[in-house]
Formats: C-alpha cells, sequence, structure tokens
C-alpha cells in the first residue's frame, strides 16, 4: 500500500509526503519517501541479533523435525495405521460373505422337511458358533492394534511434547523480541503528546506491522517537521496480494487492526472531517419489475443500489422484501429465497409462504436452480471458457470484503465463458455453482479467477456508475406445482 498527504508549511507553502507501507524492495529507507516510525539506533541494537536467535531456533526445530528418530518413528505409526485399516477393511469383507453364506444355510436348515428337529438345532447353533467366531476374530485384530500402538506411543509422545516445547520456546523468544521491537516506537500527535506504541492497544500487544503502515508514518513525518496535515489517502499499487482484494490503482480506507487504535490518537487535536459513511443511492421513484408471480412465489428484477433485505444495523431499511411486504400486506411471511448484493441487479426468487420458503432454500442449497449472470470485466480474459474454484472467507478486518483462504475458507466454484470482447473489455457469462457472499465479484477480481474485476466493482475494482454484474437467467422447478419454470431479464448495460 502506498500513501500521499498532503501538507501546508508554517509559511504558508503546500506540498506533499510520501511513504510506503512496511519495506518496499526489502528495505526500510527508499528515497524519496518519507522513514520509518520506529526509533532507528534502538531497532539496530536488537533486531539483527533477535532475528538471527529466532532463526537459530527455527533451525534446530526443524533439523528435529526431519531427524531420523522421528521421521522413522512416524513412518511405523503411519505403517501401522495403514495396515490395521487394511487389514480391518479386508476382514469386514470376509466376515461380510460368510454372513451371507449363513443366513442362506439357515434359510435352507428351517425349510428342510427331510432334517429331524435335533439336526436342525446342531446345525444353527453351528452356524451361531461361526458369528461368535467372527466376531472374535474382529476383536482380537483390534486388540493386537491397540497392543501395539502401546508399544510405540510412549516413543512418539516423547518425541512430538520435545517438537511441541521447541515450537513453545521459540514463539516466546518472538513475543518477547516483538514487544521490544514495539518499545522502539513512540507515537505523536497533533497535540504534541508522545505515547509508546504498546500503550495504544489493548493489552499492550499491537499487531505485527502497528505503526509501519503509509498513513502513520506520514503523520509522524510531517508532525516532525512543523507541516500541518491537510489530506491524506492510501492506494495500491502493483499485482494484488496473495488473498486477492486490492485492485492497482484504487483507494483504500485505513486498516482497522493496526491503524484504527492508532490514527485518532495521532489526529488529535486537527480538525478532521466527518467519515463519509456509504449510502445507496435513492430509488424511491423506481417499483419493483415483477417478472413472474403466481399464488406461491414472486420473481423481480432488483435494480442496482437496492438492498435484498434490510441493513443489520438498520441505516438503510428499504429493501426488496421491504418493498414487497408493502405490496403484498396480506403476506406477512412472504421471504427472499436468495440474495443479491446491493450493486448487483437481476432477477430474485421471493416465498410467500414458509413451506414454499423452505422448499425453494432447499433447492438452491442442493442446487436445483439454474442461474446465470452476465458481466463486463475489466480487460482481456485468457481463454474462452473454463471453472474457477478457489475458497473464500470474509476479511475480517475489513468486512464485507471477502479474500481468498485455502485454509480456512469456505469451497466457492465458479464456471464461466466468454460473450465479447470489446474495447479492452470482456464480457463473460458466469454460473455460481456455490453461493459465496461477492463470489462473482472476487472470482473475477482474483488471479486465480479471470483475473479481471467486474467494471465499476467499487470493493475490487474500480468504482463506477454502476457495477456491471446482471442475475440474467433463473431455471428450476416449482415448488409446490412441479412445472419447469424458465425467466431471463437481460441486462441494462
Amino acid at each position: 500500500m502506498f500513501g500521499v498527504l498532503v501538507v501546508e508549511a508554517p509559511d504558508g507553502r503546500v506540498g506533499f509526503l510520501r511513504a510506503f507501507s512496511g519495506m518496499l524492495a526489502g528495505r526500510w529507507d527508499v528515497p524519496g519517501f518519507v522513514p520509518p516510525l520506529f526509533q532507528r539506533e534502538a531497532r539496530e541494537q536488537l533486531e539483527p541479533a533477535g532475528e538471527a536467535q529466532v532463526k537459530r531456533m527455527w533451525a534446530r526445530e526443524e533439523a528435529f523435525r526431519s531427524s531420523d528418530e522421528r521421521t522413522a518413528t512416524q513412518a511405523a505409526h503411519d505403517a501401522l495405521t495403514a495396515n490395521h485399516a487394511a487389514a480391518r477393511a479386508q476382514m469386514r469383507i470376509t466376515h461380510e460373505a460368510r454372513r451371507k453364506q449363513r443366513h442362506a444355510r439357515r434359510a435352507e436348515l428351517t425349510a428342510s422337511a427331510a432334517l429331524d428337529a435335533e439336526t436342525k438345532r446342531t446345525g444353527l447353533h453351528a452356524l451361531d458358533q461361526e458369528s461368535r467366531g467372527d466376531k472374535a476374530e474382529l476383536r482380537r485384530l483390534e486388540a493386537a492394534h491397540v497392543e501395539a500402538l502401546r508399544l510405540l506411543t510412549p516413543r512418539r509422545t516423547r518425541l512430538e511434547r520435545r517438537l511441541r516445547a521447541m515450537e513453545r520456546l521459540r514463539l516466546f523468544v518472538c513475543r518477547a523480541l516483538m514487544k521490544r521491537l514495539h518499545d522502539t516506537y513512540v507515537v505523536p500527535n497533533v497535540r504534541g503528546d508522545r505515547r509508546p506504541l504498546r500503550s495504544l492497544y489493548p493489552g499492550g500487544e499491537p499487531p505485527s506491522g502497528a505503526a509501519d503502515c503509509a498513513a502513520p508514518k506520514l503523520l509522524a513525518h510531517a508532525l516532525a517537521h512543523g507541516l500541518r496535515p491537510l489530506a491524506l489517502a492510501e492506494f495500491w499499487w502493483g499485482a494484488p496480494p496473495p488473498a486477492g482484494g486490492r485492485a492497482s490503482g484504487a483507494y483504500y480506507p485505513a486498516c482497522k487492526d493496526k491503524c484504527g487504535p492508532l490514527l485518532p490518537y495521532m489526529l488529535e487535536g486537527l480538525s478532521v472531517s466527518a467519515p463519509r459513511p456509504f449510502a445507496p443511492p435513492s430509488l424511491a421513484s423506481r417499483e419493483l419489475d415483477i417478472v413472474f408471480e403466481d399464488d406461491w412465489l414472486v420473481v423481480v428484477d432488483k435494480p442496482e443500489g437496492l438492498l435484498s433485505v434490510p441493513a443489520k444495523d438498520t441505516s438503510v431499511e428499504d429493501s426488496v422484501q421491504a418493498r414487497l411486504r408493502t405490496r403484498y400486506p396480506g403476506e406477512p411471511g412472504i421471504l427472499l429465497a436468495h440474495r443479491l448484493d446491493l450493486d448487483t441487479s437481476g432477477l430474485l426468487v421471493a416465498a410467500k409462504d414458509l413451506r414454499t420458503y423452505a422448499a425453494l432454500q432447499r433447492m438452491f442449497a442442493e442446487r436445483h436452480v439454474h442461474k446465470r449472470y452476465v458481466a463486463w470485466v475489466e480487460g482481456t480474459v485468457a481463454g474462452e471458457r473454463g471453472t474457477i474454484d478457489f475458497p473464500m472467507r470474509v476479511d475480517l478486518d475489513d468486512r464485507p470484503r471477502q479474500i481468498h483462504d485455502p485454509v480456512h475458507g469456505k469451497p466457492a466454484v465458479t464456471e464461466w465463458h466468454v460473450l465479447e470482447r470489446r474495447g479492452g473489455r470482456t464480457k463473460v457469462a458466469l454460473f455460481p455453482l456455490t453461493g459465496r457472499t461477492h463470489q462473482l465479484r472476487v472470482h473475477a477480481a482474483h488471479p486465480l479467477g479471470l483475473g479481471a474485476p467486474i467494471v465499476g466493482d467499487r470493493l475490487y475494482g474500480h468504482p463506477g456508475a454502476r457495477l456491471h454484474l446482471h442475475a440474467e437467467a433463473l431455471a428450476f422447478q416449482h415448488p409446490v406445482t412441479g412445472q419447469p419454470i424458465a425467466l431471463e431479464r437481460p441486462a441494462p448495460f
């Protein structure tokens, strides 16, 4: 992230300062950019030795992790587990075959008219004994596995405890080093006060990288040189980060976790403009366009800029659901079966009763509703068709933005194909197979997807007159009548 701060000198001259977040090309100091906020001498005394110690601990930990003793013990445990699973699976197959044979023999014995009662009893008893023998054989297998594990477990447990202890020690040293590094930051504000960085965060634990963002570096440098801050902007430049959520040349607000506690303190004593919360455009004059309606459900063509349901904080109450409940006062239970983003237009289905709603929800969850979206994206998309498949989750530090997270994300799959190429843009059809929040917008913008943000995307690309994303077609079986329903509403762009 880069930042620019417009400043005024004591003599009235206006100029600007520029900064980058963290390091640029592995360097804290780059000509033309403001320096870092930390006390250089104190950091130089701490960082090299501290980093060297952590690296030595990490190397020792990795050497132990891959040591012959631990590798052999883990391999023995894995082999033991795999062999037991294979033996158990084979035994189950054998036992199932025997069970079927016994079932057939029991039927023959019971139905036979040529055998006397005593012979039948003897035969059935022998079959019961065979069944008990199979169960005993399985118990012996399980007992042998438990005993083998018992012999191996103490050595494996000892090695794993040692590895965990090494990890805990390294983390303890890292935290101690981080605290000492954080103590090299003294943060000024416009009033002329100065406070240690750690005193500005709950529990005295700033997140990693606190005070290294562009904004605090710019403000600290301006205050140190008697310059009055006038305007500040931060923007992303270059390739997006691995998680996505950033577009080159787009402006972004200060991060909440690192700069949230820091900037208000630094700006104390300065008249600052009030925040400008996002507000959707007024759509009071536009009636809902009803595309389909019967006794059980209604399908509307949602305009861009209208919420699907009222906002959680009641800041915006106007929504498709609110308007439908006004339109159908006799249907108080009307509920949307799915949702579209505020900025997305297109077909939206609502149920008029709870039974229909539950049926529609089930159809969406089981992918029995076929959806087609159309979008214009910035740039020329490589290829003609494909499937985008990578997990996503909400960015906890920047809601409602979503990011790619291969560890904690939920599956998200989208099929696509190109419809048109014109003027440096590409028109694509998008077919979401899952329903994650902002799925199509993230899959379009992220390098693992199309690598081309949707035109007008204020969250994942560049803002414009509108987001060029439209839910164009829906096809599903009517949840009550069973009749096929196929609806289309061409995009208005």
